[in-house]
């Protein structure tokens, strides 16, 4: 029960047969609560294990079934039972910061324009081990300046957010028909207007996969991440000074992809996993012809997982001199 001292945050995370997960997430949420601050944690479950309601008994959350599969229709079962002043997001395999939060409302508080307000975040290997600084580092402005970096390759955490309740009914639900870039397209909605705004604060841990783990997934959300570019950019096209400026704007937004693809082709390649590392050869060279033919031709990783994986010997050459240095 909250006191009248406290500020009532709805907290969505939305889950899908993960319940150890789970358990790390929600213990993350409590663990900032304080007589300033009490959260209603509303597990949306797309999944058919058991556990999860469980855990989510456990931490005093309220645990609702989706229908639909889905991150957007979960966070959209959460959104429409929210009864708190303030939204808050958290995915079921990311952690919150200690320092989540609390200064997003302050910057609510003295901004009364605003909607939502984002922060930063550590992005970590699947141990929660974090391999970076907190990201970005800064953004000087908001307005134009974080509409720019959203729309080049800045895609905020949804678990750093935290939005007025109000936006439920002034931007919508989260888009249920992509399986990509729904967070950033929700979000966008609220930077086009310039009502989103930016603390340099560590808001979450962000758990990472190895790269060549989940390529089929990676593939799917390409063309999400397109339209959700051109959806936004086209009616925003006036915020870049030339056609250049746009045309690197696309490419920023398609270039984690790209990395992707040409990391899980080097992964793929040194596993002697053949065809899978030429399936991702095919992918990185059809976000980016240009950029992939070169580094084929260059001395690159991707030339390199090219030729492994289409002479075995060379892997074994390059394996073998590696353990020989």
């Amino acid at each position: 029960m909250t006191t009248a001292a406290q500020r009532k945050v709805s907290v969505i995370v939305p889950t899908c047969d993960r319940p150890a997960f789970l358990r790390e997430a929600l213990t993350s949420i409590r663990a900032i609560e304080g007589s300033d601050l009490a959260f209603e944690i509303l597990v949306a479950d797309n999944g058919v294990v058991p556990e999860t309601s469980a855990v989510a008994k456990e931490f005093g959350a309220i645990y609702l079934k989706a229908s639909a599969h889905g991150a957007s229709a979960a966070r959209n079962v959460g959104l429409r039972a929210a009864t708190g002043e303030y939204l808050a997001f958290l995915d079921d395999d990311d952690v919150w910061l200690p320092g989540n939060v609390r200064p997003h409302l302050a910057l609510l508080d003295s901004r009364p324009a605003l909607d939502a307000v984002i922060g930063q975040t550590i992005h970590t290997d699947p141990l929660l081990v974090p391999h970076g600084p907190a990201w970005p580092q800064d953004i000087k402005g908001d307005g134009n300046e974080l509409l720019r970096r959203m729309l080049s390759g800045f895609f905020p955490q949804i678990g750093t957010t935290v939005a007025r309740l109000t936006v439920r009914e002034k931007i919508g639900e989260f888009d249920e028909e992509l399986i990509g870039g729904e967070d950033l397209d929700w979000l966008l909605r609220m930077a086009r207007p310039h009502h989103l705004g930016f603390v340099a604060t560590p808001c979450i841990l962000f758990r990472g996969r190895p790269p060549g783990s989940y390529d089929a997934l990676q593939r799917r959300r390409i063309s999400y991440d397109r339209r959700v570019f051109f959806r936004h950019a086209l009616p925003e096209w006036r915020i870049w000074k030339s056609p250049i400026d746009f045309s690197k704007a696309y490419s920023g937004t398609l270039m984690h992809f790209y990395q992707y693809f040409v990391n899980a082709a080097v992964e793929r390649a040194e596993r002697g996993e053949r065809y899978e590392a030429l399936r991702a050869i095919a992918t990185a060279l059809s976000i980016f012809p240009f950029r992939g033919t070169y580094h084929l031709m260059a001395p690159r990783p991707l030339r390199e997982a090219f030729r492994a994986s289409i002479d075995p010997r060379r892997r074994a050459t390059e394996t073998s001199r590696r353990v020989t240095k």
